[in-house]
């Protein structure tokens, strides 16, 4: 009934402390620090999370990294700033704080998005990276004319769509909307084992996400409703704009996927999870991708990165740090290791 306050112990014991710097245009990055012992990682979440999502493995990576776990604009607590909410702005301010806060190369990591934007750095200062650990990142799919077609790309659209609709909680919003259903076995199962119990908990506790106690974590229900929280109804600090710019896809302005990949000259790894373990590959009967890559995807990847150690077929969900952290330790440790040879 607690295993969701563990993040924050593990985060304490870990000896993190939060911080925040401000940037010459008044932009604040979060982000949380950990003991010097070692070469500067940097990490970058994935969407509508923040730092303390790493908090399985700050403790292990900690005593042998200066770790700097940072939340990019519209998550956690940096700017809200929806002007920022773009690959490149992002990345120039990341190099930004990596050159003034850190005044080293450093090893970066990013997952999902974050992974996205981790390459967009490597790529363009790469005397400031030293190597790049991509953690299953969406690259191609999100791509105009093929993201229309992913699971992510419709959860983005369910939050564009709350915007306009003048309605006040995402939660029910998104429940009631959510393509999630059809991964349930359909509307009934899904009302019965995830939409319902959650609306009769706001009905006790309105404005509060849902935290039903029969759910153990490894069903990862209480995961689906955590993912909803956001700064538009006031449960959370993720901006529902954020999620926008990937809709419209002006979260893309001036960043070429390709040419990125192209450009990067460090060492690098690539993480890719196997296809969902129900299915017989990434896509549903509807042609929905339900990962962040395929297949071919990944291999593309790949093969762009001139220097690039692919390891492919990881049993696990998306956040592969949270569910298999010692996959994602070890590929930290072999990526350090590639960068002093």
């Amino acid at each position: 009934m607690t295993y969701d306050q563990k993040a924050a112990k593990l985060i304490e014991k870990a000896q993190f402390e939060e911080k925040q710097v401000r940037l010459p245009d008044g932009a604040v990055l979060n982000y949380g620090e950990g003991p010097d012992n070692g070469a500067p990682l940097v990490l970058l979440h994935g969407q509508q999370v923040s730092w303390e999502d790493y908090a399985k493995v700050l403790g292990e990576l900690s005593q042998r990294y200066h770790i700097y776990a940072v939340d990019y604009y519209g998550h956690g607590g940096s700017s809200k700033d929806p002007t920022k909410y773009s690959a490149v702005p992002i990345g120039q301010d990341l190099i930004y704080f990596i050159d003034s806060v850190i005044q080293k190369p450093v090893l970066i990591s990013g997952h999902s998005s974050g992974g996205l934007i981790a390459a967009w750095i490597a790529a363009n200062k790469p005397e400031s990276v030293s190597g790049l650990l991509i953690e299953d990142a969406p690259f191609f799919s999100t791509e105009k004319g093929r993201a229309e077609t992913t699971f992510a790309w419709l959860g983005f659209k369910d939050m564009a769509d709350f915007l306009s609709s003048g309605q006040k909680n995402f939660t029910r919003y998104s429940l009631e909307h959510s393509y999630m259903a059809e991964l349930f076995g359909g509307q009934k199962p899904f009302d019965k084992i995830v939409k319902d119990p959650a609306l009769n908990y706001m009905k006790k506790h309105p404005q509060r996400i849902p935290r039903i106690w029969y759910y153990p974590p490894e069903l990862k229900i209480n995961e689906i409703y955590d993912l909803t929280a956001n700064l538009q109804d006031g449960t959370g600090e993720y901006d529902l704009r954020f999620g926008l710019a990937f809709y419209d896809f002006s979260w893309f302005d001036s960043f070429d996927q390709e040419d990125t990949l192209q450009k990067i000259q460090c060492p690098s790894i690539l993480l890719h999870t196997a296809r969902p373990a129900s299915m017989k590959g990434y896509y549903d009967d509807n042609g929905i991708l339900l990962s962040a890559m395929d297949d071919k995807d990944a291999k593309r990847v790949n093969k762009l990165l001139s220097r690039n150690t692919f390891i492919d077929n990881i049993k696990s969900g998306h956040d592969i740090h949270a569910e298999k952290p010692e996959i994602f330790i070890k590929a930290v440790d072999q990526l350090a290791a590639m960068t002093a040879d």
